[in-house]
């Protein structure tokens, strides 16, 4: 049943796993131009009342689309790929009830709207999308689900002192803080160090940006789908030159790929300084897909 707001809880969401939280829509979208699925993907250590600004939102623009927000703890950066996984298996569930999969043939194609978070948010979004994968292969036919994805302050490889940094807003703890980012420094010279030994990149940051490259990172998507970049010149987290990197990148392997540069805001804090600005954009965006796919599918007839 879906709960108040509170410290953890989400207005008008019911827990479905350990940080993953739903909403389902009380009335079918017949509206094929909106999404009838979003998915959000919270950044490292993001409070729920945060979220909300978000959630709420996209009720108002899409008052029928269900909606999954799914946290990210600052543990996904040690926890095993196992256990991330098991936490991860409502978010498929919940997918599959919404019938955006093969299983669900029957009923028309879904029109999901894919919404992500610096890169605790990437991190999260990537293995859901290596356990889709695994699950049904190239089955999902994505040239008729429309699609979009946004990328709210990522992706970036990331400094050692930027790692600090985002541990370090979400740790209040001293003496866990000093644990924490002990482990990180251990874990980023290790890692380094591997990767010097063995000639291939297993730096997870380096590794992230190459998997949001994929133009299938989620199953769903493809070269069609359109992204959305948004940052900013003043995130100390996220070096707005990484992003535009990985945008031009992006554009150069056939992705349309779109920029939103913000002049004064923080990490993922684009809304309070532009609001407006920020929701127009999230709204064209979507309003290419929704022309893309008008396009594929009078192709295909």
């Amino acid at each position: 049943m879906p709960q108040q707001a509170g410290a953890h809880s989400l207005e008008g969401f019911s827990a479905i796993g350990t940080g993953i939280y739903l909403r389902g829509s009380r009335e079918q979208c017949q509206d094929t131009t909106l999404p009838n699925v979003i998915l959000i993907f919270g950044w490292m250590g993001a409070q729920l009342r945060h979220l909300q600004n978000y959630t709420h939102a996209y009720t108002k623009l899409y008052p029928n689309a269900s909606q999954i927000v799914v946290r990210c703890n600052p543990d996904v950066f040690w926890t095993t790929t196992g256990t991330r996984q098991k936490r991860l298996m409502p978010v498929i569930d919940a997918l599959e009830a919404l019938h955006c999969f093969p299983s669900s043939s029957t009923q028309p194609p879904p029109r999901i709207l894919t919404h992500v978070f610096s890169n605790g948010g990437s991190l999260q979004m990537t293995l859901l999308g290596h356990m889709l994968l695994r699950k049904y292969g190239s089955t999902l036919n994505q040239r008729f689900i429309t699609s979009a994805l946004v990328l709210d302050s990522c992706p970036a490889t990331g400094s050692l002192k930027s790692i600090k940094l985002a541990f370090s807003a979400v740790i209040r703890n001293p003496i866990l803080k000093v644990l924490v980012l002990a482990m990180i420094y251990t874990m980023h010279f290790v890692g380094l160090g591997l990767s010097l030994v063995f000639g291939k990149r297993i730096m997870t940051m380096e590794n992230l940006q190459i998997d949001m490259w994929n133009p299938r990172v989620l199953p769903w998507m493809g070269l069609h789908t359109p992204r959305l970049y948004l940052f900013s010149r003043k995130d100390k987290l996220i070096p707005w030159q990484d992003v535009t990197r990985h945008a031009e990148t992006a554009k150069e392997r056939g992705m349309d790929a779109r920029c939103e540069l913000f002049e004064e805001s923080e990490h993922v804090a684009h809304i309070r300084v532009e609001p407006e600005r920020y929701w127009a954009s999230v709204q064209d965006i979507w309003a290419a897909a929704i022309s893309k796919q008008k396009v594929e599918v009078s192709e295909a007839t």
